[in-house]
């Protein structure tokens, strides 16, 4: 079994400290990872529709950050998101797991939570193919 990372590339400074613990994480806990890198939150199911399709991937971790802006286009995005990563999982019959922090946080409360949101997905991810 294979545990596949899609990882947002937007607001890069944090997403990129969730791979790096996403990967020690599934490191230490003997999972082999397959990464796909999208260039928005927006884009993320998709990627991992993809993913999904591939039979070798047991669980899917998704990375994002979603900061809150001048507007509420941050509320839009994470709340169609999670709800087409949801409709995905279901679909599919396979753990997908919502590591995206936000909507309504700084830069700073998002980079605090970078770390142990990506350990959190890989672990939930572990640990719902073995149900």
């Amino acid at each position: 079994m294979k545990l596949g990372i899609v990882v947002a590339d937007f607001n890069e400074g944090i997403t990129s400290l969730m791979l790096a613990a996403a990967q020690a994480e599934a490191k230490r806990r003997k999972a082999e990872c397959v990464i796909a890198h999208v260039p928005g939150a927006f884009e993320l199911p998709l990627a991992v529709q993809r993913m999904l399709s591939c039979k070798e991937v047991g669980a899917v971790v998704v990375l994002g950050a979603i900061i809150k802006g001048e507007t509420s286009h941050d509320e839009v995005i994470a709340k169609s998101v999670a709800n087409a990563l949801m409709e995905l999982m279901l679909r599919f019959d396979t753990p997908v797991t919502l590591s995206i922090i936000g909507p309504d946080v700084t830069w700073d409360q998002a980079t605090k939570r970078a770390e142990p949101y990506a350990q959190h997905g890989v672990e939930a991810a572990l640990a719902m193919v073995k149900q």
